[in-house]
């Protein structure tokens, strides 16, 4: 069968964060973090789950690397707990937090795994909560004092960087819609926090270049590519307007140094601004936000298909956005739709010209477990990586520089307001014991490590 091969030097790896995996929340000084508080609201996690053990990471971490390495990864992507470093957002350190990751980093060299840390991965501490979180400017600077605490710990052993995972999640989920930690239901507010936390980014980079000899530094950003249910012009407006909110209002500011004026029309006539006005942003903001960076991290799982509400009364049919069948959905009942992840890298290069991509999350949620002799024949999984992969195989045949793929997740693990309930694993982990198990998706992942390439025929597609 033949093979698309990838660049020699493109990188391998999976990604985890730490509220995710870590547990011990309560142990050797770690403070609250805002998804301690949150989880213990009534019905904010589906399955009345929170993460004090999680996968029980902290103390198995060992474990969690020797997989790693029998999986052939090249690179592992974590994040650091704030509140394990800094209980109190700020100020004194806690040692015994940082020793963790200075262990863990160690550990992955030793195994010759790269280690790629992400500062901020949504447990923001809840002291700083508290005192108004990521809606006021103090979170920002406190987020870079963080940065430099970190990096100055482990910035001789971690050369790559990725400032905040999703601030498209963290804005709108956390202070919006209210289905993450915090729980907000302010729209206004979810812009003023996105803007703190790119204005933190921005902020944080010349501190880590600092810090980091030969620093490679970025940011991730959750992008969701937008088509029209139909050719007609309001389902295309439609688009336009959810691609500016979801996607253009975090690319242009990092790399147009500017929000898009139209989002901030939409915004206002949606009346969560008034007169266009964001006083949040002050001279000089947008210029940090749009500091050079060294590749932009790409989070991707599915498609948008945008219909408007609006009907022309020429038109006598209603317009509806098609449902795909489900054996193309997940278990997240998104649409496996690799074309657009193609779409959407081809539009970045053409469109912001970033100086490299990196894929830092790709994965799909399924359910299926161990059967009588222990096998994991998760299929489907199998299919949505190496569809994926192909995609990917393509922008780069484009054009695209895409240097690295980071698998989500390494482990099954608490998958935020659904609990435990939802399985994006290359490992199986049984919460009951904590015991892991390969999936076949996992062994499959190891060879194409091993050949730096995959099947240019995409894998018949079962259930599974």
């Amino acid at each position: 069968m033949s093979a698309c091969s990838f660049p020699p030097r493109f990188t391998w790896g999976a990604a985890t964060s730490a509220y995710q995996i870590e547990g011990a929340t309560a142990e050797d000084g770690r403070g609250e973090s805002i998804w301690d508080r949150f989880a213990q609201k009534p019905g904010a996690i589906a399955d009345g789950s929170d993460g004090r053990v999680a996968c029980d990471h902290y103390h198995r971490w060992r474990e969690d690397l020797a997989l790693m390495k029998e999986l052939g990864l090249q690179a592992y992507r974590f994040s650091v707990a704030w509140p394990r470093v800094l209980p109190d957002g700020g100020g004194q350190t806690n040692d015994r937090g940082l020793d963790f990751y200075e262990r863990l980093v160690d550990g992955l060299r030793e195994a010759g795994i790269r280690p790629v840390v992400t500062l901020y991965h949504w447990d923001l501490p809840q002291a700083l909560q508290d005192t108004g979180g990521w809606a006021v400017r103090s979170t920002a600077e406190a987020f870079v004092h963080y940065a430099d605490v970190v990096s100055r710990r482990l910035g001789d052993r971690v050369d790559t960087w990725v400032t905040h995972n999703e601030p498209w999640c963290i804005a709108q989920l956390g202070h919006a819609t209210g289905v993450h930690a915090p729980g907000h239901h302010n729209a206004t507010e979810a812009l003023a926090v996105a803007h703190h936390v790119l204005l933190s980014h921005g902020w944080a980079v010349p501190v880590l270049r600092g810090n980091v000899a030969n620093a490679r530094v970025g940011v991730t950003l959750n992008l969701v590519p937008a088509y029209p249910a139909s050719p007609s012009e309001p389902d295309r407006e439609a688009t336009r307007h959810f691609d500016g909110f979801f996607n253009r209002w975090y690319l242009d500011p990092l790399y147009r140094g500017a929000y898009p004026v139209d989002v901030v029309a939409d915004r206002t006539r949606e009346g969560h601004l008034v007169k266009g006005q964001m006083p949040w942003v002050r001279p000089g903001d947008l210029k940090a936000v749009s500091v050079p960076t060294d590749f932009l991290g790409v989070n991707y799982y599915s498609r948008a298909i945008l219909r408007s509400d609006r009907v022309p009364e020429a038109e006598n049919h209603p317009r509806t956005v098609p449902i795909p069948p489900p054996e193309v959905l997940t278990d997240m009942e998104w649409e496996v739709y690799p074309d657009g992840l193609r779409d959407l890298l081809n539009r970045l290069h053409q469109d912001y010209r970033p100086a490299e991509i990196i894929i830092t999350e790709n994965g799909a949620a399924y359910s299926r477990g161990p059967d009588a002799q222990g096998r994991i024949a998760d299929r489907r999984r199998q299919d949505y990586l190496h569809s994926h992969l192909l995609a990917i195989h393509e922008a780069i045949g484009l054009g695209v520089p895409v240097s690295g793929y980071y698998a989500w997740s390494l482990l099954d693990n608490f998958e935020w307001a659904f609990g435990f309930a939802k399985r994006f694993g290359l490992v199986w982990v049984d919460y009951a014991s904590q015991q892991r198990t390969p999936k076949d998706s996992a062994l499959w992942y190891r060879g194409v490590i091993a050949d730096n390439a995959v099947a240019a025929t995409a894998i018949d597609r079962v259930s599974a």
